[in-house]
């Protein structure tokens, strides 16, 4: 929670400043890199974190072992991955410099990040709060890097090579606060046998995450392509304001969850339990996008300035996007407890595909608001309105519906 709140507020801050000092299509030039390397996050970290985090706990004497073989796996995908990034730039955007400078520089950020496999071993051993003082440290020193290339106007690629800094810093960071903890990286050992076993255990959560950053930062790569830099910085601003609310309802939800999962053997006060959750995230949906878009044109006015002021109606649009996020996020209990991920992914997927026609369709005609608005559709397909779809989750598809009445808010189970 602590992690997530600096982040908001000090990456908001400095994220104003970055974009007001670039302008709408600089801005917009490092906005595109940034979500098209994160189109090949899952490819290098492979989805074997949580797997190789359980199986500590089920054999903590296997640590080095596991946390070897991981790590090897994770920096040949890195190096791998890292070179793929730029040979599809170098095919897309063969005349655009800018955007493959940008590409490379921060594809490189791969390779720090294989070593946040060892949050594994913290997550086994309930320590996840050294990667937060990791990250977060990290974090903070990133974000007076960047706060100093604005001070002496550095060009853009440096803004890139700041969040590849923030990459090597955590990397550091938690290489230090493993040992701090007791282990040892030299005693790490690659095994062959267990590599296929991780990667065999790990692929349908690795296709789950590719699947969700293309549903979340396609639109960014397709505005790009249809519409250049201007529309992708107008977007990205509006965006990151609407995005960095998303925190909350991931909160609220860890924090029920287990209440949840736990009334199962209740129908009554275990689905009572879920309503209430729904209509709690659907108030603070709603009430979080009236409050942002009718303030929609002040926000961009005062944060960003006149420049970006083709922003306001994006984010009046993009903000609404939040409920269905919540209601999404709020289903994750009922998905753990019924064994139904496998669902859950196909709605992702889904969603990620009604979200790129309708981009084709939106963008060419309304340009960034196209793209909020296919943004907010989709979410609405693949979060509500897929669950009716499906007999298993037609109940779950009923409470999301009569969430928006608040009723069950305050009935007692």
């Amino acid at each position: 929670m602590v992690d997530r709140i600096v982040r908001m507020g000090l990456g908001v801050l400095v994220g104003v400043l970055i974009a007001r000092y670039l302008g709408p299509s600089g801005f917009g030039s490092l906005s595109f890199s940034m979500s098209f390397v994160a189109l090949f996050t899952s490819a290098a970290t492979l989805g074997i974190d949580s797997i190789a985090a359980r199986n500590i706990v089920r054999a903590e004497a296997e640590a080095p072992r596991i946390l070897g073989t991981a790590f090897v796996m994770r920096m040949a995908a890195a190096i791998a991955v890292t070179l793929l990034a730029n040979i599809v730039v170098l095919l897309i955007q063969p005349d655009d410099r800018v955007a493959r400078l940008l590409v490379g520089v921060l594809s490189l950020g791969f390779v720090f990040q294989a070593f946040d496999i060892i949050d594994a071993y913290f997550q086994a051993n309930v320590r996840s709060k050294l990667t937060v003082w990791a990250k977060n440290a990290a974090f903070l020193a990133a974000a007076v890097i960047r706060i100093l290339l604005i001070y002496f106007r550095a060009p853009l690629w440096s803004f890139a090579a700041a969040q590849v800094a923030e990459l090597a810093f955590g990397a550091l960071g938690m290489a230090l606060a493993y040992a701090y903890n007791g282990g040892r990286i030299k005693q790490w050992q690659f095994e062959a046998q267990r590599a296929l076993e991780l990667l065999k255990q790990s692929w349908p959560v690795m296709l789950t995450g590719m699947s969700i950053m293309i549903y979340m930062r396609i639109d960014v790569v397709m505005l790009k392509l249809m519409q250049g830099d201007h529309a992708v910085g107008i977007y990205g601003t509006a965006t990151r304001l609407s995005e960095a609310w998303y925190f909350v309802a991931v909160a609220i939800v860890s924090s029920v969850s287990p209440a949840i999962i736990k009334a199962k053997a209740d129908p009554a006060l275990y689905y009572g339990r879920i309503a209430k959750l729904f209509s709690l995230l659907t108030l603070i949906g709603i009430f979080l996008g009236a409050a942002v878009a009718l303030c929609s044109h002040w926000i961009i006015r005062v944060l960003y300035s006149e420049e970006f002021i083709a922003a306001a109606p994006v984010l009046a649009v993009h903000i609404w996007a939040s409920v269905f996020v919540f209601l999404g996020l709020g289903q994750d209990p009922w998905n753990v407890s019924e064994n139904l991920q496998k669902l859950a992914f196909y709605r992702t997927l889904a969603g990620a595909i009604i979200n790129i026609a309708l981009n084709f369709w939106l963008i060419p005609r309304y340009s960034a608001l196209g793209a909020a608005l296919a943004t907010v559709v989709s979410y609405a397909i693949a979060s509500v309105f897929a669950n009716a779809l499906d007999a298993r989750t037609r109940p779950i598809f009923v409470l999301q519906l009569k969430s928006f009445y608040f009723n069950k808010l305050w009935a007692p189970l």
